[in-house]
């Protein structure tokens, strides 16, 4: 296999995930550039909705897809936004709009512990019976202020406390060793050297 279609239209994710793959000699294709829609999300798990993202750019492409569900979930709001993390402001998705929402509902709360958590499905064809299913989960605590430049997302209100930084603080090879995503990738790669 060497090319996989990214079921995501996300550029963040597109290069976090490409820069992980490149020592893998993979190629890999976004499905905007394959002129592939996004498909709705409408459930409540990351894997329900990853798989269906995938079979989707896979059933689209004809090729082997990735799909990625993730998001931040936060201890003292049950776990939200979770699943709806991108539109947790609504639409339209925006990164500054959904940050600020999120300092808005954590104001006051003393509880401020959260974790990315990350599923990743790789399917071989759309009607795949053995979906390769991986994930990851990086704890870490929300802030009110942001730090850091690097990143999307959460990333700049993602304060790890054993690196004293945020998520958008570290470099890319030191947030793909230790992030949701990367650790979801390695094992889903584990995974496919097995299969």
């Amino acid at each position: 296999m060497n090319k996989l279609v990214l079921a995501s239209n996300n550029a963040g994710k597109l290069r976090e995930i490409g820069e992980i793959l490149a020592p893998l000699k993979i190629t890999l294709l976004s499905q905007r550039d394959l002129g592939i829609p996004e498909v709705p999300e409408p459930h409540d798990t990351f894997v329900e909705n990853a798989l269906a993202k995938a079979r989707h750019a896979a059933s689209r492409s004809g090729l082997p897809a990735l799909a990625d569900d993730s998001g931040i979930c936060v201890d003292a709001l049950g776990g939200e936004p979770g699943v709806h993390s991108a539109r947790f402001a609504g639409e339209p998705r925006s990164d500054e709009r959904n940050n600020a929402h999120l300092v808005q509902v954590m104001r006051g709360r003393a509880q401020r512990s959260a974790h990315y958590y990350c599923v990743m499905v790789m399917v071989r064809h759309a009607r795949d019976p053995e979906p390769l299913i991986a994930d990851g989960r990086w704890f870490g605590e929300i802030i009110d202020t942001p730090r850091g430049e690097g990143g999307f997302g959460y990333d700049p209100y993602f304060f790890l406390p054993a690196l004293g930084r945020t998520a958008a603080e570290l470099d890319a090879a030191d947030k793909h060793a230790i992030s949701h995503r990367g650790q979801a990738l390695a094992k889903l790669l584990g995974l496919l050297a097995r299969s």
